[in-house]
């Protein structure tokens, strides 16, 4: 765990929480099995559907955006293999994680079958889930150009928001923080590739 610790440091993360969590839980145990050998370089790693999961430097910038500090209610829009789940579960108080790839969520609770407060449910994303609402942060891992509606009305006063905007390919990922209402953008986090976000709220 010490290279991506190391990498995270080296991208400027410098919230310690968020570089213990990287250095407790161990990235083998959430990619394919054929590609364990990768899990410890600061690169993504191909999983099925054409999907893969984000580099870890970048989760770590990320995460460490959302400022948590263990109270919080987190929703997380892509759930992949879990790695990046497994830190927000030691970083928050609940997470609910929406993957709409049941095989994927499937391995995924697998591998975050320790983390009890934990909640990872097949669906669409850009939906969230309003019957869990509000959210204190929400992280999507999933490019659109824009904050689908239902995500910007999820989040609770106050609450942080990350999410790649842009058209799949080349995003900026941004920092919104939620104040009277309305979403306001604090900073861009990271230049980066991400997948699309599919579904009713994002590319159809």
């Amino acid at each position: 765990m010490d290279a991506l610790v190391a990498a995270a440091r080296a991208a400027g993360v410098e919230d310690e929480r968020v570089l213990s969590a990287i250095a407790a839980v161990p990235r083998s145990e959430f990619v394919p099995g054929e590609r364990v050998a990768l899990a410890n370089l600061d690169a993504p790693i191909p999983i099925p559907h054409e999907q893969v999961t984000t580099q870890p430097s970048l989760v770590a910038r990320m995460v460490e955006a959302l400022a948590l500090e263990g109270e919080e209610r987190v929703l997380e829009v892509g759930t992949g293999y879990g790695w990046q789940t497994a830190l927000l579960a030691r970083l928050a108080r609940d997470v609910f994680s929406v993957e709409r790839f049941a095989d994927l969520a499937e391995t995924a609770r697998a591998g975050l079958a320790a983390c009890r407060n934990v909640h990872v449910v097949v669906g669409d994303g850009s939906r969230g889930l309003p019957e869990r609402a509000p959210f204190d942060a929400i992280i999507i891992s999933a490019a659109y150009p824009d904050v689908p509606d239902p995500l910007a009305n999820q989040l609770a006063e106050g609450g942080r928001l990350v999410q790649p905007l842009g058209f799949g390919g080349a995003e900026d990922v941004v920092l919104f923080e939620k104040r009277g209402g309305e979403l306001h953008r604090v900073r861009s986090v990271s230049g980066a590739h991400f997948v699309r976000l599919y579904g009713r709220h994002g590319f159809r």
